[in-house]
C-alpha cells in the first residue's frame, strides 16, 4: 500500500503536510516534524556517546565496532552489549513513556502542572512497589510491574473520587493529588524505617530513580508496553484533542466524555506505573517534557508525539550528565539529575507566572 504525502491546501495557521493512505489520513505540522527529528538525532548522539562512558571507559570507535561490527574483547563486549546498551535503551523508552504520560494528564487537566508526579500517581505506584519489596519480599519483574500498575490505578481512582464535584476540574484534581501524594509519602517513609538496613538502603536507592541496573529481561517487556501505548495514543488522540476544548464542546462533537477520560487516565497511569516498576519514580520529566515540546513547536495544544521525543531526549541528557558526574565524583541516580533539572524548570514556571500576572 502506497502512502501519498502532499502539502495541505487548507490554511491551519501553520505549515502542514497531509499523509493519505486507503485507511488513514493524517495531518502533520512541519515544525513539529523538524523538532521531533532534531530531538531524535540528539538522543541518538548522546546514546552513542554514553556507550563508552562509565567506570570502565571504552573508546568511541571501539564502542561502535562492538555495537555494529561485532569486534572487541569478550569482556568489553559484555560491558557494552549486556550492561550499557540496555541502560541506554531504557533511558530512551522510559523517557518517551514519561513524556506521553505527562502530555495526557496536562491535556486532561488543561494545566501545565498536571503531570503524574505532581498529581500523585507516581507516589501510588511507588507505595505499591515498596509494599511488594519490603512486605512480600520479592523483586520479580511481573509482580513489581503489576503492583506498580495497581497502585497507580488505585491512587488515580481515589484522587478522581475525592476531586469529583459533579465533574472533575483540573485545578481540583491537582490539589487533591498533591494531598494524596503527601499522605503516601508518609506511608513510604514509615515502611522504609520499619525495614532492615539492607532492604531500606536498597529501596531508598531505587526510589531515587535509577536505570543503572536495567537489563534485557526487564527492558524487552517495557519496549512492548511502549508499542502498545503508542497504538492506544493513536486511537485516542482525537478524543484527547476534543477534550481540551472542554466537556460541553467535546460532547457536542460526539465524544463520550466519561469513557474517553477514563481510558486516557488508565493509559497515562500505565506509562508512569511501568517507569516506576523498572527504574523507580523519575521526577519532573513528565512535567517538563510536554511544555518544552509545546514551546518548541509553538502549538496551542500538547502533542503526545513531540512530548515523547522530548522526554526521551531529557532522560538521555540526564543519563549523560549522571555519567559525567560519575567520571570525577561518584555514581548518582538519574532521577536525582532530573529532579535538579525539573526544579530549575519549576522555578522558571513560577517566575513566568508571577510576571504574567
Amino acid at each position: 500500500m502506497e502512502a501519498e504525502t502532499t502539502k495541505s491546501e487548507i490554511d491551519y495557521g501553520y505549515p502542514a503536510v497531509t499523509a493519505r493512505t486507503k485507511h488513514f489520513t493524517g495531518r502533520f505540522q512541519v515544525r513539529a516534524l523538524v523538532v521531533c527529528a532534531v530531538l531524535g538525532v540528539l538522543s541518538v548522539v548522546l546514546a552513542i556517546a554514553t556507550l563508552g562512558m562509565g567506570q570502565y571507559p571504552i573508546g568511541f570507535g571501539e564502542a561502535l565496532d562492538i555495537l555494529f561490527g561485532g569486534g572487541g574483547e569478550e569482556f568489553r563486549r559484555m560491558i557494552v552489549l549486556e550492561w550499557r546498551l540496555p541502560v541506554i535503551l531504557a533511558a530512551l523508552v522510559l523517557g518517551a513513556l514519561l513524556g506521553i504520560g505527562g502530555a495526557i494528564f496536562q491535556s486532561l487537566t488543561r494545566n501545565p502542572l498536571g503531570s503524574p508526579d505532581i498529581i500523585g500517581f507516581d507516589a501510588g505506584s511507588y507505595t505499591a512497589v515498596v509494599v511488594v519489596m519490603l512486605v512480600v519480599n520479592t523483586r520479580n519483574y511481573s509482580v513489581v510491574a503489576a503492583a506498580s500498575l495497581i497502585g497507580g490505578l488505585l491512587t488515580a481512582f481515589v484522587v478522581y473520587l475525592l476531586a469529583w464535584r459533579g465533574g472533575v476540574q483540573g485545578f481540583r484534581l491537582i490539589i487533591v493529588g498533591i494531598a494524596v501524594s503527601a499522605i503516601l509519602g508518609s506511608v513510604n517513609s514509615y515502611l522504609i524505617t520499619r525495614a532492615n538496613v539492607r532492604d531500606a538502603i536498597s529501596v531508598g536507592f531505587w526510589g531515587a530513580g535509577s536505570i543503572a541496573r536495567v537489563r534485557w529481561d526487564w527492558l524487552l517487556p517495557t519496549i512492548g508496553v511502549l508499542v502498545v501505548v503508542i497504538v492506544c495514543c493513536a486511537l485516542l488522540s482525537s478524543s484527547l484533542r476534543l477534550l481540551e476544548l472542554g466537556d460541553d464542546a467535546a460532547k457536542a462533537l460526539g465524544v463520550n466524555v466519561n469513557r474517553s477520560r477514563l481510558l486516557l487516565i488508565v493509559l497515562g497511569v500505565s506509562t508512569t506505573a511501568v517507569v516506576t516498576a523498572v527504574a523507580g519514580p523519575i521526577g519532573f520529566v513528565a512535567l517538563a517534557a510536554p511544555q518544552l515540546a509545546q514551546r518548541l513547536i509553538r502549538s496551542p495544544g500538547v502533542s503526545m508525539a513531540s512530548a515523547a521525543f522530548m522526554g526521551a531526549a531529557l532522560l538521555m541528557v540526564a543519563h549523560f550528565a549522571a555519567l559525567t558526574i560519575e567520571s570525577f565524583y561518584r555514581a548518582i541516580p538519574v532521577g536525582l539529575v532530573t529532579v535538579c533539572i525539573g526544579g530549575i524548570y519549576f522555578i522558571y514556571l513560577l517566575v513566568r507566572g508571577a510576571r504574567s500576572s
